[in-house]
């Protein structure tokens, strides 16, 4: 049994009326979401037209129906192509050209926007917004039969954030998705029927790609229509053992919320990734939430499956070596293996920086219709992540950069998370970012993006000094740029390619 709605019919027979999927102000049992996916799957056949394997599309705001949506497409032996609401609706048409996409599904917010970009493609699909007329229709539909699938049929097409160029689709199998979902058993949590997962981030991505063993094991979905803390604050009290993703940008929102001294008693599990979380933050954070703090790394091509730092990791003295551990991204996830190499593939030894592989039944089959890069990311069996970092003795990964972000000054590697968690150290920095600039003398110079506190002042030589004591003095940035923020890409990631064209052009 490979396919993954099989998983989710079998919690439909045996607790169909436990909570399924809360919001909108509306919650289905896994009783009435079985019924729905396997009429969504009907329709998609009989009046969509789809046949096996082919592509749908769903982007939507944050709605309960995405999990239906999701299930119906693999109850019928398609392929979903999840993106983000908040990209920009030319984005979209790419990712529909690039895929192949048949049908669309979105929310009447997006319908506008969306059409006339999709209708210059050559066929363009069938778009259906989701709640409309035509959505309610296809649920009256009679109920199809789920069809079997093999477990390397591709399940998920997740298309990389495109930080440094266009997207490409990560190729994520049956057999790739319940591979993360039994490492997340594994490793972060038993699940049972009426344990909450609470989604505030966009359902595309890390929220919704947890919410699979969630499901699978009978867990309650809630759906929050966007991230407001005072809303997240509240599903913590009212819901039962609840578990959440949130990039590290909105771990920093919730802790400048006054609600954040509340007792969240109904927190389980704060999971977190996706971005560097620098050690000041953390600290803030464990102190705000106690131990139920979990990191997790992992890429789209590896879906939130390579290393973790565990919630007793988050404890600690305060000392040297808990400050350490809190700075790295944790130990290897059960059934993964990862190594750091050498440009030529060769293993480094401990504590030398090399780049992170990796190999597990959660590594992507490759890039959709994109060989050659499937060829630089995937070779003999082994996903080269573009990742830079080190092993300490005990198997605790620190990642110091993307191998493209590492600058290179006299000759000398500079890793720039190195040089940002010793800025943020100065109370006044709320954030930064580091990129080299081209030199003629060095070949590159360090160059620090700063954003400061309201109405804090800060002098480039107190982050002189600073840096000074921490780091070496050839690694001390040579230019101080205070902005007011830091471009980010829809999913909170910097985006140090627009930082360094700045400097190219500067206003």
């Amino acid at each position: 049994m490979s396919n993954l709605a099989r998983y989710l019919l079998n919690r439909v027979r045996s607790h169909p009326d436990s909570l399924a999927v809360t919001g909108n102000g509306q919650t289905l049992r896994f009783g009435d979401l079985g019924e729905r996916v396997l009429r969504l799957a009907g329709a998609m056949r009989s009046q969509l037209r789809l046949s096996e394997g082919e592509r749908v599309l769903i982007c939507m705001d944050n709605q309960p129906e995405f999990f239906e949506l999701l299930f119906a497409c693999w109850a019928a032996g398609l392929c979903t192509v999840p993106v983000n609401s908040k990209l920009h609706p030319r984005e979209v048409s790419h990712i529909v050209g690039d895929s192949g996409v048949r049908a669309v599904f979105t929310s009447e917010r997006l319908v506008g926007d969306l059409t006339p970009e999709l209708a210059q493609l050559t066929p363009p699909p069938s778009i259906t917004v989701v709640g409309g007329a035509a959505y309610r229709k296809m649920l009256e539909s009679p109920a199809a039969q789920c069809v079997d699938r093999a477990p390397t049929d591709i399940a998920w097409l997740f298309y990389t954030s495109g930080t440094t160029g266009r997207p490409k689709g990560a190729m994520l199998s049956h057999r790739n998705l319940l591979a993360m979902s039994w490492i997340y058993f594994a490793d972060v949590e038993h699940v049972e029927p009426g344990d909450t997962k609470l989604h505030a981030a966009p359902l595309s991505h890390a929220s919704g790609l947890y919410g699979l063993p969630h499901l699978l094991a009978g867990g309650h979905q809630v759906v929050l229509p966007s991230f407001e803390p005072d809303l997240v604050f509240e599903a913590f009290e009212h819901h039962h053992r609840v578990t959440m993703f949130a990039a590290p940008t909105m771990v920093i929102r919730l802790l400048q919320s006054p609600s954040v001294r509340a007792p969240h008693r109904g927190l389980r599990t704060l999971y977190y990734g996706g971005a560097p979380m620098y050690v000041s933050d953390l600290q803030r954070a464990l102190e705000a939430f106690g131990p139920r703090l979990w990191q997790l790394y992992g890429q789209g091509e590896s879906p939130m499956t390579l290393t973790g730092l565990a919630k007793r990791d988050h404890l600690g003295d305060g000392g040297p070596g808990h400050l350490a551990r809190l700075g790295s991204v944790g130990i290897t996830r059960t059934g993964v293996e990862i190594r750091v190499v050498d440009e030529a593939g060769r293993d480094l030894p401990t504590g030398e920086i090399g780049e992170v592989v990796t190999r597990s039944d959660c590594v992507m089959a490759g890039y959709w219709n994109n060989p050659e890069a499937t060829r630089q990311a995937l070779r003999d069996g082994w996903l080269w992540t573009g990742d830079v970092g080190s092993f300490d003795e005990r198997g605790y990964l620190t990642l110091r950069d993307r191998s493209k972000d590492l600058i290179i000054s006299g000759g000398s590697n500079i890793y720039p998370r190195e040089i940002e968690e010793v800025l943020l150290r100065h109370p006044g920095v709320l954030e930064c970012s580091v990129v080299g600039a081209p030199h003629a003398e060095w070949g590159e110079e360090v160059v620090a993006f700063v954003v400061a506190r309201p109405d804090t002042d800060i002098s480039d030589e107190a982050l002189d000094s600073l840096c000074l004591k921490h780091i070496a003095r050839f690694k001390r940035p040579k230019r101080y740029l205070f902005i007011d923020s830091l471009p980010k890409n829809n999913y909170g990631k910097v985006l140090k390619t627009a930082l360094r064209e700045r400097l190219k052009n500067p206003a």
